[in-house]
């Protein structure tokens, strides 16, 4: 079985990893596509290299740009490149730009496409990422759900006849990466202390960043806490706050850059907790037995919002220290799989040929 993976930003990266690793020791030929979305070191070969991912064979350089540019950018280069490659399956990850563009790449040259991480929904219109995950669904030929929410959703919008549950790759490498940093820990930025162990802070999304108001509320908010919070600069948010004039370091802030995905891992399984607009990272608190406060109105892993790991306060109002102190029974679910979703994915590809 020949595949071709489209990725371009840094959550894809992390999903492609086990991936490529359950591919190639099936025996089956991978090929890896770069859209070049995300393309700042820290974001793109950093991770390559922390998670042991072969370098991209192809990599279109997108960069940077509005919707339509980008997106526009890698339909082109996109129908180039599957049109001198045929492949058994194009494979499309997640719910960003690069991910619908090779959904409709694929879909106008009649090469058949799965989309891995289907069925996701935050009900949210106004999310660029829902915009990507619906229409993704709705062209795709083999639809690979992480979770029975997600099978559900599919189910509603008349989609079961090609949806199969796999589970959730980014479960396999979070705690596979989680135990390899348990046996040796990652050098961490000053920023961090294993000694008093802050809360972990991450804003990236541009209803929380585009607005200047709202984005000094939010990073106000973050200062006043009663304790130590490290916020991982996101490239976006350093530029928003540049160009509003808002100060990131004070208070109880202290500023990182992007860590590498172990560094993550590491810093994710032992804060005080998490203050995210991240999906992924209110996922890996989650499967971490880290209390998480999402600072959105909506979350597209509602399996978070179990016993309270995660709740959903887009404005930051609620009692910090409540959150993260509060008792809560030990889970004995496993919503996002066993571990095995990767394998389970090149299963359901190769039965599905």
């Amino acid at each position: 079985m020949r595949v071709m993976s489209v990725v371009g930003a840094r959550p894809q990266f992390i999903k492609l990893a086990p991936v490529d690793r359950a591919l190639r020791a099936s025996g089956h030929e991978h090929i890896i596509v770069h859209t070049g979305q995300h393309y700042s070191p820290e974001l793109s070969s950093a991770l390559f290299a922390d998670l042991a991912i072969p370098e991209a064979d192809v990599n279109l350089n997108v960069g940077s740009g509005g919707h339509a540019e980008q997106t526009a950018g890698m339909l082109v280069g996109l129908e180039i490149v599957f049109g001198e490659n045929p492949v058994d399956w194009i494979l499309a990850y997640g719910d960003t730009n690069s991910t619908l563009a090779a959904a409709l790449a694929a879909v106008k040259l009649g090469r058949p496409i799965a989309h891995l991480e289907a069925g996701l929904r935050s009900g949210n219109r106004r999310m660029p990422e829902e915009h990507n995950r619906v229409v993704t669904d709705h062209v795709a030929d083999l639809l690979l759900a992480p979770t029975e929410t997600g099978m559900r959703h599919l189910a509603e919008e008349g989609l079961a006849d090609r949806s199969i549950l796999v589970g959730d790759v980014m479960a396999d490498v979070c705690l596979r990466v989680r135990a390899a940093t348990d046996r040796q820990p990652p050098q961490m930025p000053a920023a961090w202390s294993d000694d008093d162990p802050p809360v972990l802070a991450t804003l990236h999304r541009a209803e929380n960043t585009d607005d200047p108001a709202r984005l000094a509320m939010l990073i106000e908010r973050l200062a006043a806490m009663p304790f130590p919070v490290m916020l991982v600069a996101h490239p976006r948010l350093v530029s928003k706050a540049d160009a509003a004039g808002i100060e990131l370091e004070h208070g109880a802030l202290r500023v990182g850059a992007s860590l590498t995905y172990s560094q993550m891992v590491y810093a994710t399984a032992r804060a005080r907790g998490v203050v995210t607009d991240s999906g992924g990272l209110q996922k890996e608190a989650f499967l971490l037995r880290t209390p998480c406060i999402t600072a959105r109105t909506e979350t597209e892993w509602p399996e978070t919002l179990s016993d309270d790991w995660n709740i959903i306060d887009p404005d930051l109002t609620a009692d910090p220290a409540a959150q993260f102190a509060r008792e809560r029974p030990e889970r004995r679910d496993h919503p996002f799989g066993e571990g095995d979703a990767a394998e389970r994915t090149v299963r359901a590809l190769a039965d599905g040929l």
